[in-house]
């Protein structure tokens, strides 16, 4: 197993080389001086030069790129343009959020989408089937930033049961510990912030989890159908064993595999759609600070922030491909 593990993580590298390399290119061929967006139209030459090379903006791109790779061996990802402040500490005040929003968008998606992918499986070419995919192909249909808009605007300007943005309200004060809202407040005891932030997190998790939502019950719902028609199933209904005991002791177990599979490919997918949801919802995550450096051509933000998200997505489906050998003792190394 520890075999295995260090192999995957070893052939990751090339890949996360590759994705360090394409974000460091593309943003030195988008227009934009990072020297005259923080110094202004107005900045005289001299002064640009002077702050180009104290940045090292002046240094040929292969000097630059390895300047970077040489702090990402030593744990060092530089410092902000726009704010001087060390990457790694950025990322740290901004990453558990990011997580927090895509495991409670995650658990919404995935306890809904196998509990509606199993009834729609047993249940096959009903009314109940039929609504539930129309709704899945809906749901995946349905652009982010549209429905988050939408979300706010039915549910916190209209009915005002939902706050608009953030993640507490800010008349509450929490002792952050690991950042995590919903840890801290469990951990400190502080109910009326863990109502808060639960109450600030729904909208937000709504409005990310509904395309993996409608994949998964698609999957969920494929998966099941196919396992229900094998032999074993039938011969679990011969031997007298009730439909529940047979669809979730029996079928639900085969068929986890591929939603397994799509589960975890859907949160990684989830850090990248986090950018959008934390835009609209002014969440203070990874994504939303992304699109800030971005703007402010914030090279090394940009790229420590696409490093982290490359990285959790390769480990995210490390761990999905170690779970196969839990759920499905075939699978082997």
């Amino acid at each position: 197993m520890l075999q295995e593990i260090l192999h995957r993580l070893l052939t990751s590298i090339p890949t996360l080389l590759g994705i360090s390399f394409l974000v460091f290119l593309t943003l030195r061929a988008t227009p934009g001086d990072p020297a005259r967006i923080m110094l202004g139209e107005r900045a005289s030459e001299q002064a640009l030069a002077e702050l180009r090379r104290e940045l090292g903006l002046d240094k040929p791109w292969y000097i630059q790129y390895g300047r970077f790779l040489k702090g990402v061996l030593r744990g060092d990802l530089g410092r902000s343009i726009k704010t001087r402040e060390k990457i790694i500490v950025e990322i740290k005040n901004r990453f558990p959020a990011t997580m927090e929003l895509a495991i409670a968008s995650m658990i919404f998606a995935t306890t809904l989408g196998i509990l509606a992918g199993i009834i729609s499986s047993t249940r096959r070419y009903s009314f109940l089937d039929y609504g539930t995919m129309i709704g899945a192909l809906m749901g995946v249909s349905m652009p982010i930033f549209w429905l988050g808009l939408l979300l706010i605007l039915v549910f916190s300007v209209n009915l005002g049961w939902f706050p608009v943005s953030g993640r507490l309200n800010p008349q509450l004060s929490l002792q952050t510990i690991t950042n995590f809202y919903i840890v801290d407040s469990l951990l400190t005891g502080n109910w009326a912030a863990l109502k808060d932030a639960l109450w600030h997190l729904v909208l937000p998790a709504v409005a990310l989890g509904t395309i993996p939502l409608s994949i998964i019950t698609r999957m969920t719902r494929s998966s099941m159908l196919e396992v229900l028609g094998q032999e074993f199933i039938r011969t679990a209904y011969a031997k007298g064993l009730s439909e529940r005991w047979v669809i979730y002791k029996h079928a639900l177990r085969n068929a986890l595999i591929p939603i397994i599979t799509v589960t975890g490919l859907q949160l990684g997918f989830l850090l990248g759609g986090a950018i959008l949801t934390e835009t609209i919802f002014a969440w203070p995550g990874v994504g939303r600070w992304l699109v800030l450096a971005v703007q402010a051509r914030d090279f090394p933000a940009v790229q420590g922030g696409a490093m982290l998200l490359a990285t959790t997505f390769v480990l995210i489906n490390l761990l999905v491909d170690l779970l196969y050998r839990y759920v499905d003792p075939r699978v082997k190394g």
